[in-house]
């Protein structure tokens, strides 16, 4: 199945992971966004990809996302 917003975000994501408040701020605004489900495989994709650099980032944002 498609998720074009989806692999928009993961885009977006890379894009701007060299600075820490910016990829916090689109992270914020796509889980925001996203249906349940797409945010489930962004958590997944997030932590493979930028646990090392954002890690602290990641579980901030996910850790205040509810579903």
């Amino acid at each position: 199945m498609m998720k074009p917003m989806l692999d928009y975000v993961k885009l977006i994501l890379q894009k701007v992971s060299f600075d820490k408040t910016l990829f916090e701020k689109e992270l914020r605004k796509a889980i925001a966004r996203l249906m349940p489900v797409e945010v489930e495989d962004l958590r997944h994709w997030c932590y493979a990809k930028f646990s090392e650099m954002h890690y602290m980032v990641l579980d901030r944002c996910f850790t205040t996302y509810t579903t």
